[in-house]
C-alpha cells in the first residue's frame, strides 16, 4: 500500500530540503525525493565546493603578497612563486561539502522528515489516487519501485549546465561547471565560454592558480547582467592581472577541433575570426531546468522552454503542486529557492504567503575582488523612469580596506532624486558579498541614504564605505 504524505518535495536541493523543513516544522508529514545526494547544486556541484576552492586561491594569492605585509615565511625568497596543491584543495573542498551534507541529514532526522533516494517521476489520476501527482519512486539498485501518495507537492528539481550545440559535454575536454569541480589536476590552459556569474567565478580563481585563462563573451561586458561600471572595473582588473577577457565574441561551435595539445575554437570578434587554443574549454552559458523527465505530461502544469509557469504563491497549473527553485523562471539562486520554499509552504498550509520582491534579493560574485548588489542598478533605474540620484564612494579611502591591502573597488548607492527612495546599491571590493546584507535590510525596511549614513558605523571597518556612499547621495561624504 502506497504511504500518504501531507507534503511530498521532489528534490532535495537548498529549495527542496528547506521548504522540507519548514513543512514539518509547521506539523506536516513530510518525505523527500532525492535521486542524488540532500543538498543538490548548491552543496555539491555550485555554491559551496566552488568557495571552497576560491578561498584556496585567495589564501595562494595572501601568501604570495606576504612580504608586502612585513612577513617573511621561513625564508625570504620564493613566495611569488608559491603554488597550489589542487590534490589538497580538492580534499579540503570535499571535507567542507561531506560535513554540510551530514548536517543537512541531520536536520531531516531532527524533522521526522522520510528521505527516498531514488528517481521520482509524478504519475496522472491512478488507482492510488483520482488526482495526479503521486509519485512512483524508482531506484538504481534491485530495490522495488513504490509509491507515495502527497495531498500536495513541491517541485524542487533544479537545473543542470547548459552546453552548446557543437560543444556538448563530455567532461574531460569540453567541461561544465559540473565537470570542473571533478578534475584531478588543473589544466596549464583554459578557455572559457561565457563570461557571466559562473565563468568569471572560475576564471579568477584559475587564473591564481596558475592556469592560462581565455573568457569569450557574446555580449559587449563581462557579468551583463550588473552595473556596467562594476563590469568594466572588474574587467580592467582582472586584465591587468593577465586574464585575457574578449567581449562581443561570437563562439563558432562548429569549428571546435581536437588536437593533440587540447583544443582549437574559432571566434568572430569586430568583423575577424579568431582561433583561441587551450588544453581545454570550459562552457558557462547558463543553465537549463530539470523538467523534462519528472512527468510533467502527466499533470495539466504549464511550462515555457522547459521552466514551471507558477503564480505568486508558487502554484501550477495543478492547484495541489508546487514549484521552486531553479526550476521555475526565477533568479537561479539558492537564496531565492529558500525563500520560495517557505513561501509555498506557508501557501499550503495557512492559505496565504508574503509575495517576494525580487528587487529585494542579493546578487554576489565571488570573483576577486567580489561583487554584490541589491535593487536596482543606475541604468535600470533611468529605464523604469526614476530621476536618480547616485552616491560612490571608493575603497581607496577607506582605512580598513588599505590595512587589507585590498582597496580596488568602490559603492555606489542609486536613490530616487524626488522620494529619496533607496533604488539599489552596488559594490565592487574587499568582501562585498558581507557587505550587501546591510543594503538588503535597508531595502526592506525602506531606509533613505540618509539612514544608512548617519547611522553609526564603527571605525575601522569596511561598512564605513557604505555610510560614505550612503551620505555621498546628497554630497555629504565625510571622507569622498
Amino acid at each position: 500500500m502506497a504511504n500518504e504524505y501531507d507534503v511530498v518535495v521532489l528534490g532535495g536541493g537548498t529549495g527542496g530540503y528547506v521548504a522540507a523543513i519548514a513543512a514539518a516544522k509547521k506539523g506536516q508529514r513530510v518525505a523527500v525525493v532525492e535521486k542524488d545526494k540532500l543538498g543538490g547544486t548548491c552543496l555539491h556541484r555550485g555554491c559551496i565546493p566552488t568557495k571552497a576552492l576560491l578561498r584556496s586561491a585567495e589564501v595562494l594569492e595572501t601568501v604570495k603578497q606576504a612580504a608586502a605585509f612585513g612577513v617573511t615565511l621561513g625564508s625570504d625568497s620564493g613566495l611569488e612563486t608559491s603554488t597550489i596543491n589542487f590534490v589538497n584543495a580538492q580534499a579540503r573542498k570535499q571535507k567542507i561539502v561531506d560535513q554540510l551534507e551530514a548536517g543537512v541529514k541531520g536536520l531531516m532526522k531532527k524533522g521526522k522528515i522520510d528521505v527516498f533516494y531514488g528517481t521520482g517521476t509524478i504519475l496522472g489520476p491512478s488507482i492510488f489516487s483520482p488526482t495526479a501527482g503521486t509519485i512512483s519512486i524508482t531506484y538504481s539498485d534491485d530495490q522495488e519501485p513504490e509509491m507515495i501518495i502527497p495531498k500536495s507537492l513541491i517541485i524542487a528539481t533544479g537545473s543542470q549546465p547548459q552546453s552548446l550545440p557543437g560543444l556538448n559535454f563530455d567532461e574531460e575536454t569540453v567541461l561544465s561547471s559540473d565537470g570542473m569541480l571533478q578534475l584531478e589536476a588543473l589544466p596549464e590552459s583554459l578557455v572559457i565560454v561565457g563570461g557571466g556569474v559562473i565563468g568569471m567565478e572560475w576564471a579568477s580563481m584559475l587564473h591564481d592558480f596558475g592556469v592560462k585563462v581565455t573568457v569569450l563573451e557574446y555580449a559587449d561586458r563581462i557579468i551583463p547582467t550588473e552595473d556596467a561600471e562594476l563590469s568594466r572595473t572588474l574587467q580592467r582588473i582582472k586584465t591587468k592581472k593577465g586574464i585575457t577577457i574578449v567581449t562581443k565574441a561570437k563562439v563558432l561551435a562548429d569549428t571546435f577541433t581536437k588536437t593533440e595539445d587540447g583544443i582549437t575554437i574559432q571566434a568572430e570578434v569586430k568583423g575577424e575570426t579568431i582561433t583561441y587554443s587551450a588544453e581545454k574549454v570550459m562552457v558557462s552559458v547558463g543553465r537549463k531546468a530539470n523538467t523534462t523527465s519528472i512527468g510533467l505530461q502527466n499533470t495539466a502544469i504549464k511550462t515555457d522552454r522547459d521552466f514551471i509557469e507558477v503564480n505568486d504563491h508558487y502554484q501550477t497549473a495543478e492547484s495541489h503542486m508546487y514549484a521552486i527553485g531553479d526550476c521555475i523562471p526565477t533568479m537561479q539562486l539558492a537564496h531565492v529557492a529558500m525563500h520560495e520554499g517557505q513561501a509555498a509552504v506557508d501557501h499550503i498550509v495557512d492559505g496565504d504567503s508574503e509575495k517576494m520582491n525580487y528587487d529585494q534579493v542579493p546578487r554576489c560574485v565571488y570573483t576577486t575582488p567580489e561583487i554584490a548588489s541589491v535593487g536596482i542598478s543606475e541604468a535600470q533605474a533611468k529605464e523604469r523612469g526614476h530621476e536618480v540620484k547616485v552616491g560612490k564612494f571608493n575603497f581607496q579611502g577607506n582605512g580598513k580596506a588599505l590595512v587589507f591591502g585590498e582597496a580596488e573597488g568602490f559603492i555606489k548607492v542609486v536613490a530616487d532624486k524626488e522620494t529619496n527612495d533607496l533604488l539599489g546599491v552596488s559594490i565592487i571590493g574587499p568582501h562585498a558579498t558581507d557587505l550587501i546584507s546591510e543594503a538588503g535590510l535597508a531595502q526592506v525596511l525602506d531606509a533613505t541614504p540618509w539612514e544608512i549614513g548617519t547611522t553609526i558605523h564603527p571605525h575601522p571597518t569596511l561598512s564605513e564605505a557604505l555610510a560614505e556612499a550612503a551620505l555621498a547621495v546628497d554630497g555629504n561624504a565625510v571622507h569622498g
